[in-house]
Order: C-alpha cells, then sequence, then structure tokens
C-alpha cells in the first residue's frame, strides 16, 4: 500500500511493499483514461470523436454489444472503461492513444518506474499512487482534465473497495482491479478533516469478497488516523 497526503498541517508519505510488482489487472485503465482526459480537455482530440472496433479489442467484459465496423465516441468509452471497467472499452481506449508503448511512455512522465502497463500489465502501489497524485496537483489537464476524467471515477460499479471505507460525505476518485486473487483500488479522497490524500491498495492474497474487505478496512484504518492527526 502507498499513501501521499496532499493537504492538512504537514503533509507526507508512506509505503509498505510500495514498489513490489503485482498483476495490474484493470489498473491499467488509469492512466489511459488519465491520458485521454488530457487530450480531450486540451483540445487535441474530440470526446465526441469516434473509435471503431477491431477484432483485437475483443475481452470479455461488461458490455457485449462490439462488432466489426461499429463505433463509440471516446466519451462513452471512457464511461464504460472508467465506471463499469469493460475490457474492450480499455482496450480501444489504449489502441486510440497509440498502444502500449505511447501508454506507458506516459506514465513514466508521471512518475512511474516499475510498471509495465497493459502489455505485461504489471504495475506497483507506489505508481499508482504516483499517477493519481500527478492527476491530483493538476499535472495532467489541470482543472478541465479533472471536470472530464473525475466524475467517470466517482460513485463507479466497483465501490466495495476505498470507498467502502470511508463516510458517505467523502468523494472518491478511484479506479479497481481484480483478477483472482488479484485486487486492486487506486484512489484520491477528499472531504476529510486534513484535506485531500492519495491511497493505493494492492494484494495478491486473497480475491473476491475477502480482498475487497480487507481493502475497505486498510481505507477504514487511514481515514480515523487522517481524521485524528
Amino acid at each position: 500500500m502507498s499513501l501521499v497526503e496532499l493537504g492538512g498541517p504537514v503533509p507526507g508519505s508512506w509505503s509498505v511493499n510500495g514498489s513490489q510488482r503485482i498483476d495490474a489487472a484493470s489498473t491499467y485503465k488509469l492512466p489511459a483514461l488519465m491520458k485521454e482526459s488530457q487530450l480531450v480537455s486540451s483540445g487535441a482530440v474530440s470526446g465526441s470523436g469516434p473509435v471503431c472496433y477491431q477484432d483485437g479489442d475483443w475481452e470479455d467484459g461488461w458490455f457485449t454489444d462490439y462488432s466489426a465496423g461499429s463505433c463509440n465516441a471516446r466519451s462513452e468509452l471512457a464511461q464504460r472503461a472508467a465506471h463499469y471497467s469493460d475490457n474492450t472499452a480499455g482496450h480501444m481506449l489504449v489502441r486510440d492513444l497509440g498502444g502500449n508503448d505511447v501508454l506507458n511512455a506516459f506514465a513514466s512522465s508521471l512518475g512511474t518506474h516499475n510498471s509495465a502497463f497493459f502489455d505485461g500489465n504489471t504495475t506497483t502501489s507506489d505508481d499508482l499512487t504516483s499517477l493519481l497524485v500527478a492527476e491530483a496537483s493538476g499535472r495532467v489537464g489541470g482543472s478541465a482534465g479533472q471536470a472530464w476524467l473525475y466524475p467517470l471515477l466517482t460513485h463507479t460499479a466497483y465501490e466495495a473497495g476505498i470507498p467502502a471505507g470511508v463516510p458517505a460525505t467523502a468523494t472518491v476518485v478511484h479506479k479497481t482491479g481484480e483478477v483472482d486473487p488479484v485486487v486492486n483500488d487506486a484512489a484520491i479522497v477528499s472531504g476529510g478533516r486534513n484535506g485531500t490524500y492519495v491511497l493505493t491498495v494492492m494484494t495478491d492474497a486473497a480475491g473476491g469478497p475477502a480482498g475487497w474487505a480487507e481493502v475497505a478496512q486498510i481505507s477504514a484504518a487511514v481515514w480515523q488516523y487522517e481524521a485524528a492527526r
């Protein structure tokens, strides 16, 4: 796990096995979504612009309405990849960005050191935290990029991890990843007494409900710690 405080009287950071590589699962979609938000918010591409399905994009996921020649707007694919963590949408976004090398070069530019997103698909809690610190600090498209991205990653279809450990008054912008036995959650948490913090929890020991409960317990402990500072 990794924690970086962005507010409070004395911001700090903590890491426990934060450089240990673990299967990234669907968290590879986080840098893809961040890059798309940067491009859309800068006007480099249009959110309504089409991305058309190719056979190599397919992976079982939430949606099954893809077919040869069908196209989706970038904003729709982003919604599918962020809110529902749809795998085919994630593949299409990575291809739209220019592929695996472009995705990893972007992530590296934001401070990742031990990740191979998408192809190979491993990462660390330190690296996922670095990505979200960059996002929360306005380094990826600024406030316009945040306005595009944050709603996609808030109140998602997967709220059993970090969001479950904080009060309903908190705002959690996060991306999860799960492939048995791996459970990952990387989040920007705001609304607490001492300001915003970024928390990433990754586990490869207990997938399913037990894994999410463990993430939620860690999230609750961090929230309580932050409230007591």
